[in-house]
């Protein structure tokens, strides 16, 4: 008897439901774009706005100068600083320096320093959960009292943390975590220290959690997931690891260029979603790649479920 072979061919993408820039990523680029219209150029911005390559080069096009050291800036000058937030020595610096601040950071981000701020000032022993050398920890930290911080990564670290039994202890996240993402860490911090305190209210960014419940969605029927995204993007690369720890074959790309057409073969149905700094163009350009090879392909996507989220702007 003969023998049959059946290929797939790609029928349908599914764009995730709410993905691409956040309300706090809104707020910074509009910072951006308004600290330009007002004063010009050269604009100086301490870290880059966003962690998205696109964003960034748009904006050197424009005549932003990125620095990371606050020396680079020359006295005088406006300096804008990131979404991420920054740490209260950065802006004491700035000050004393004559310098011009607007401040991009995050309003979510804003709740962290306020609460870690409050833990110092109560001798609270503070525990900071999130990625060594992020920029959002970082600036984080800086509101914590030296002699009282503690930065775990993994629930290993947890085993290695050596916290005065004398003094109380609380925690902080960072926002571009997710639920799923910090769970077992705070399961495991509550069985070493039960008396632990955590914020008032979770930390988690809303824009973070409602990203990787979209993508699982995707997940949960497309056999190949793309996420667009920087390399320098913790929310992305969390992104892709949420599809790829649903079992399904997952990648991230930063622009179109990245995209390889192999991995097309054999897939029915796949699922696009982007990080919370990434622009719709770079998603758009992505469909519009696979529509060349693949012109009957039908495209979906579900209304997002942030409709009318804005952070107001600071005086610029």
């Amino acid at each position: 008897m003969k023998a049959y072979t059946f290929s797939m061919s790609l029928r349908e993408i599914h764009l995730a439901h709410t993905q691409g820039f956040c309300a706090g990523v809104d707020s910074a680029i509009e910072i951006v774009n308004l600290s330009i219209e007002k004063y010009g150029t050269p604009l100086y911005v301490r870290h880059e706005i966003v962690h998205n390559t696109s964003v960034i080069e748009h904006f050197k096009e424009q005549g932003v100068i990125f620095i990371e050291d606050l020396a680079d800036v020359p006295d005088g000058q406006v300096v804008v600083f990131s979404a991420h937030g920054t740490a209260p020595g950065v802006y004491q610096d700035a000050k004393a320096r004559g310098l011009k601040v607007i401040d991009a950071t995050c309003p979510l981000v804003t709740k962290v320093h306020r609460q870690a701020l409050k833990f110092s000032e109560r001798g609270i022993q503070t525990i900071l959960i999130g990625h060594h050398g992020h920029q959002e920890l970082l600036g984080t930290s800086g509101y914590v009292n030296p002699d009282l911080l503690f930065i775990i990564e993994t629930e290993d670290d947890i085993d290695l943390l050596k916290i005065n039994p004398d003094l109380p202890v609380g925690y902080l996240t960072q926002t571009t975590l997710s639920v799923e993402d910090t769970r077992g860490m705070i399961t495991k911090l509550y069985e070493k220290y039960p008396h632990i305190q955590g914020p008032p209210k979770a930390n988690i960014c809303y824009a973070t959690q409602n990203r990787q419940d979209a993508v699982r969605q995707l997940a949960a029927f497309c056999d190949l997931v793309i996420i667009c995204g920087s390399p320098s993007s913790s929310n992305s690369n969390r992104l892709r690891e949420t599809s790829a720890n649903c079992g399904v074959e997952s990648y991230i790309i930063d622009t179109v260029s990245e995209l390889n057409m192999d991995w097309f073969n054999g897939k029915e149905k796949v699922g696009i979603s982007s990080g919370a700094s990434v622009p719709r163009y770079v998603v758009d350009a992505v469909v519009n790649r696979i529509l060349v090879d693949y012109p009957s392909v039908a495209v979906f996507q579900e209304p997002t479920i942030e409709v009318g989220i804005r952070f107001p702007i600071p005086n610029i």
